[in-house]
């Protein structure tokens, strides 16, 4: 099977499964069990805060170890933990249950990103923005299987079923994955593996802009992860029923789905920063549009804007972390990368549970437009596209 198209039809089904255990149904299920918005925003980061302490070194463990591997222990934890969800009663065990789910992706995904840099330098934009985009099929069919699932029968144990059996699918598909990766020598001791891994850890951590971009990726994820948290029950609260939730959700993600591969070519000709901005200021645009909406109407016109800046950001900022670390880093790199945008993607829901309840929906998401707002300015005032800067040493060059 093409390396290619063998991880990216891992990674569609793994976000399927993934996202319809997550948003609608996650925060209406610890709502129904008697959570309160505080504790709700930690159960739908705390998968999310998982990946803060794990992203990190599962990454820099695929560079020694070798990607597959840590795909294969990552899509363990995709099949295994679903089939846990119907025995949950009380709130505190689906916290407890959502920490351990989140080991799937915390390995998962940073190990994939850094498989599909690592199949070549040459259209590597276009190609993240593809598999970018698979993600979002699947991440975009999961709300709405999910939702439809739960309105139709009412039971959330039959949904998380479902994703126990798409977390299966993951598992078989990934364990046929070719080994397109640099070998790994298994002769190798433990000490040359350890030096290896802190080396890796030790050169990604040495280059500052890697953490611009990681942090450029976090503060969008404050945003947006603070939607994902709290758009199901605003929704609900103004009207609307789990299936046009639903529809809600899958709207922002076939938009965002479109514009990855369209924005990561983009950022392969015109370079990663303009691209990143133009989707920040379309994410602040459009956070505090969503919540002041009242219609179904009126959130399918607010909701695909931020679809469109998640699509302009997220592809180009994973080109742009894959431009800046070295080959043989790319794991140590996207985990660094993942880590920081888990940091951003936590944060959101906790931070507008607590917000919410003192200022209310629309001034909770006011204030995190404003946040991505002043990031937008500051990267057009202080940070320089890499692509320009190379371009400008080019043409300093002295012809012979």
């Amino acid at each position: 099977m093409n390396a290619f198209i063998a991880i990216v039809l891992a990674s569609l089904l793994s976000r399927l499964g993934y996202q319809m255990a997550r948003s609608p149904v996650l925060p209406i299920f610890a709502a129904d069990l008697g959570a309160l918005p505080e504790l709700i925003g930690v159960i739908v980061a705390a998968s999310t805060i998982t990946g803060v302490f794990f992203k990190l070194p599962s990454g820099a463990l695929s560079d020694v170890l070798g990607r597959k591997r840590m795909m294969v222990l990552g899509a363990l934890f995709f099949a295994g933990p679903p089939f846990v969800y119907p025995f949950v009663d009380d709130p505190w065990s689906l916290l407890a249950l959502r920490f351990v789910h989140g080991f799937a992706t915390a390995i998962f995904s940073p190990v994939a990103s850094a498989y599909v840099a690592g199949l070549g330098e040459t259209g590597r934009g276009a190609r993240l923005g593809w598999f970018s985009s698979a993600n979002d099929v699947g991440a975009t069919a999961g709300p709405l299987v999910g939702g439809f699932v739960l309105y139709f029968t009412a039971s959330y144990s039959v949904t998380y079923l479902l994703v126990g059996a798409f977390g299966v699918l993951t598992l078989l598909v990934v364990l046929l994955l070719p080994d397109a990766d640099r070998p790994v020598s298994d002769t190798k001791t433990l000490s040359a593996r350890t030096m290896e891994f802190r080396q890796g850890l030790a050169e990604v951590l040495r280059t500052p802009p890697i953490f611009v971009a990681a942090g450029i990726e976090a503060v969008m994820y404050l945003g947006y992860g603070a939607f994902l948290g709290f758009l199901p029950i605003y929704a609900k609260n103004v009207g609307l029923n789990d299936a046009e939730i639903a529809i809600v959700l899958g709207a922002q993600l076939v938009l965002a789905m479109v514009a990855k591969p369209i924005t990561g070519r983009v950022s392969d000709r015109v370079g990663r920063i303009p691209v990143i901005i133009v989707g920040l200021l379309l994410c602040a645009a459009a956070l505090p549009l969503i919540f002041r909406s009242e219609s179904l109407a009126f959130f399918l016109f607010a909701a695909p804007l931020l679809g469109v800046g998640v699509g302009a950001v997220t592809p180009v900022t994973n080109a742009l972390i894959a431009d800046l670390a070295s080959a043989r880093r790319l794991g140590a790199a996207m985990g660094v990368f993942g880590t920081i945008w888990d940091i951003g993607e936590a944060a959101g829901p906790m931070l507008a549970g607590f917000l919410i309840g003192g200022l209310g929906y629309a001034a909770t998401f006011d204030v995190l437009a404003a946040v991505i707002a002043l990031v937008s300015i500051g990267l057009i005032v202080i940070v320089r596209d890499p692509k320009a800067a190379a371009s400008d040493r080019e043409s300093e060059r002295p012809v012979k």
